[in-house]
């Protein structure tokens, strides 16, 4: 077996508090593969949120290690995890986070001229159609519909490639014909681009379609992941 995508060993992450520290996950140790889909699911709470920020430099663990494509996150400065990020990772969020003075193909394009890529604003294009919304590129986030939005923010995930693609409750905001038909472009930019996929979800029908899932419970993880086994 290859070396992991994503490899954590005993993570712990603890925040400071108005009320002093706030232990929020202990003790998380799972490998991710290249091309594994993994679902994280457990109540509001349990830290779902909180271990794919840790698996995307966006929070740094307190103890133990992450480690993504054989880099330490955990001896990173803010600059070099920005730069990983950058250049491997596509993160989804259940707020879109578009810029809402940029339209549809520059919110897209951003993270590949941040990258240097002479073509950003061709890849953009392609990517924006890729997901449905070619005739809505010089429309603004108010402009368009929830779904709409995360259609782009989805695009704006995949644009660069990425090695992996974090996406936290993609679908939580959405309606249920929304919701679907982001499930279905998010499994298939991640089979286009043979990126690995975490998602954090609560909706039973997507976590249903991960290769594996992780129960997680008071920041613990419960139960180990599963592999599916096809009937």
């Amino acid at each position: 077996m290859t070396d992991p995508v994503l490899s954590l060993n005993n993570a712990a992450l603890s925040l400071q508090g108005n009320a002093g520290r706030v232990d929020i996950l202990h003790d998380i140790s799972i490998d991710v593969q290249r091309g594994e889909t993994l679902g994280l699911v457990g109540p509001s709470g349990s830290g779902k949120s909180s271990l794919l920020m840790l698996m995307g430099g966006l929070e740094q663990a307190t103890g133990g290690s992450v480690m993504a494509l054989g880099q330490d996150l955990t001896v990173m400065n803010e600059d070099a995890l920005a730069r990983f990020r950058r250049d491997h990772m596509g993160v989804v969020f259940q707020s879109f986070h578009l810029i809402p003075t940029m339209t549809a193909l520059e919110n897209v394009a951003v993270p590949l001229e941040l990258a240097g890529a002479r073509d950003a604003f061709d890849r953009a294009e392609a990517e924006l159609a890729t997901v449905g919304l070619g005739h809505r590129m010089d429309h603004y986030p108010s402009q368009m519909s929830g779904g709409e939005q995360q259609r782009v923010a989805l695009a704006r995930a995949s644009a660069p490639r990425p090695d992996i693609l974090l996406a936290d409750e993609p679908t939580g905001n959405l309606d249920g014909a929304n919701g679907a038909a982001i499930m279905d472009l998010l499994f298939g930019l991640r089979d286009r681009h043979n990126a690995t996929l975490v998602m954090v979800t609560h909706a039973p029908e997507l976590a249903a379609r991960c290769d594996r899932t992780v129960r997680l419970m008071d920041g613990r993880i419960e139960t180990p992941a599963e592999i599916k086994v096809a009937e």
